[in-house]
């Protein structure tokens, strides 16, 4: 049997509400003061950033990990016991990031080796 967790697994809630257009803005300013935020204008971020493919994102995830924590590619080769060449490799994408190198990354970054895949 499940347990009751003592938070909800999220902070946030995304409301979606099917109504008549003309009581659109009345809503969105109702839901204001409650903390709401209309996002109605935001834009995907694959839309955003069409330069990017799928086979981009792992070395792109990289590099901003890698930049998060502030360490160069030569620092982060020797924390995980590569050659530099290897980082630049995958952050280019001529190098692919297997599941153990994930998790090696991943806890070199703080960051869960799944953005990595």
């Amino acid at each position: 049997m499940q347990e009751h967790t003592k938070k909800p697994p999220t902070e946030t809630v995304e409301l979606r509400f099917i109504g008549p257009i003309v009581n659109m803005a009345r809503a969105i300013e109702n839901l204001k003061p409650l903390g709401f935020v209309d996002t109605s204008d935001s834009v995907p971020w694959r839309d955003a950033y069409p330069e990017y493919t799928d086979a981009d994102l792992p070395g792109v995830c990289l590099r901003g990990s890698r930049y998060k924590e502030g360490l160069t590619q030569q620092q982060l080769a020797e924390l995980i016991g590569l050659p530099q060449r290897h980082i630049s490799e995958m952050e280019n994408g001529k190098r692919p990031i297997g599941k153990e190198m994930a998790k090696r990354l991943g806890r070199a970054l703080n960051i869960s080796y799944k953005v990595f895949l």
